[in-house]
């Protein structure tokens, strides 16, 4: 009797550029309008996130197949060409997604964002193997290729356009060479994929990249209000709109034990967040 295979276990750690994730990429709120996410470093560098042409940026499911796409990278043992295969039905049931024409469609689009949108910088993403911020243009992805060609005949295809938009598919992606080059240089952080998608809220799940990238192991980290909404980015401006954004935010990663403690604190007219633990 022929032996079944054993299925490999799924990684659960992710690791990521922690130069990229210091600086904004996702938006939070699919109700913004901004073109371009553009940010300023403290040291004077400036970090520009600009989508292709009649594209937006980069939203809150993009976020996840981004995080997504590290963690297999990590269970496939960083290969050297950066390539990663899989089914887009696998891919959605990983991120733990309802599997449809819809989610189908969905991911195909981040995809292609991750590959088209361009990340700009002067002076504000490290390269670690050089030791330099310098001038540096990549994507996140810089090949993508998906094969509809599943469960239905090619040949008839054509007669069913709608149907042929929501064919599942096989795909090959290969990771942009910056982040790969960061991550094997081990200037990378990490995250538990469970702990990460276990968060119902995309700002927390960004809070959580964030605080792993900013800050010293459990140590205290301060940030004043103003910086925190340019970092995640959030769209809000005002200090009372930004506590109502955060707050539901920090009672999540508090409950996961990500952080211990994560309050507002006022001084004068400035206001700050305090993330301990």
């Amino acid at each position: 009797m022929a032996s079944t295979a054993r299925r490999r276990p799924q990684s659960r750690t992710v690791l990521l550029d922690r130069s990229l994730e210091a600086l904004p990429l996702f938006r939070l709120s699919d109700s913004s309008e901004d073109a371009v996410v553009t940010f300023a470093t403290e040291n004077g560098g400036r970090w520009r996130v600009l989508p292709a042409p009649g594209e937006r940026l980069p939203g809150t499911f993009d976020q996840d197949v981004y995080v997504e796409l590290l963690r297999r990278y990590q269970e496939s043992e960083q290969p050297s060409d950066g390539a990663l295969t899989f089914t887009l039905h696998a891919f959605l049931r990983s991120m733990g997604r309802r599997v449809d024409g819809r989610t189908y469609e969905q991911l195909r689009g981040a995809l292609g964002r991750l590959e088209r949108t361009v990340l700009e910088s002067e002076g504000a993403w490290l390269d670690a193997r050089s030791g330099k911020s310098g001038h540096a243009r990549f994507t996140l992805l810089s090949a993508v290729a998906i094969d509809r060609r599943r469960l239905t005949d090619r040949d008839q295809l054509a007669l069913f356009p709608s149907l042929a938009s929501n064919e599942p598919g096989d795909a090959r992606v290969v990771l942009g060479a910056p982040l790969r080059s960061n991550i094997t240089a081990g200037h990378a952080t990490s995250l538990i994929a469970p702990r990460y998608f276990a968060l119902t809220s995309p700002v927390a799940r960004r809070l959580y990249r964030l605080l792993e990238a900013v800050r010293a192991g459990s140590a205290p980290w301060r940030v004043t209000l103003e910086r925190l909404a340019e970092l995640l980015p959030l769209s809000q401006r005002y200090p009372s709109h930004l506590q109502r954004v955060l707050q539901p935010a920090h009672e999540m990663l508090v409950a996961a034990g990500i952080v211990k403690r994560a309050q507002f604190v006022q001084e004068g007219r400035a206001w700050f967040v305090e993330y301990e633990g």
